[in-house]
């Protein structure tokens, strides 16, 4: 039977982004996958990571700049990317800020995203 999740769970981090999660260990308990709506403010960057998990991150509003090995790649309104287990990324915005979409698999978790210290 389809499941309605009326109102997400919303997850703390520093920074300034709010995430909003509809499917996952917190909203739902899934360990398969995770759907997380994000909104990050202008200039917000976290450190890089090199995580267990796939992720397709779907572009709404503004703009998320993805660093990683082979250079940055600017994913705007509209467009998505999709980063693999194991690769090293790094997640910014644009000086709009960013309203997007994360879908993990399997789902995000603290001890799985393996994020580098900020020095």
């Amino acid at each position: 039977m389809p499941e309605l999740n009326d109102t997400p769970s919303i997850i703390d981090v520093p920074g300034g982004k709010v995430i909003a999660e509809h499917v996952g260990r917190v909203a739902t308990g899934s360990e398969a996958m995770s759907v997380a709506h994000m909104k990050a403010p202008a200039d917000w960057s976290e450190p890089a990571q090199r995580p267990d998990f796939d992720e397709v991150t779907v572009v709404v509003a503004g703009t998320v700049l993805v660093e990683h090995d082979g250079g940055t790649t600017t994913v705007g309104a509209g467009q998505s990317i999709v980063t693999r287990a194991g690769e090293r990324v790094r997640y910014s915005t644009g000086p709009e800020g960013a309203e997007y979409v994360a879908i993990c698999t399997p789902a995000f978790a603290p001890d799985t995203v393996h994020r580098e210290d900020e020095g």
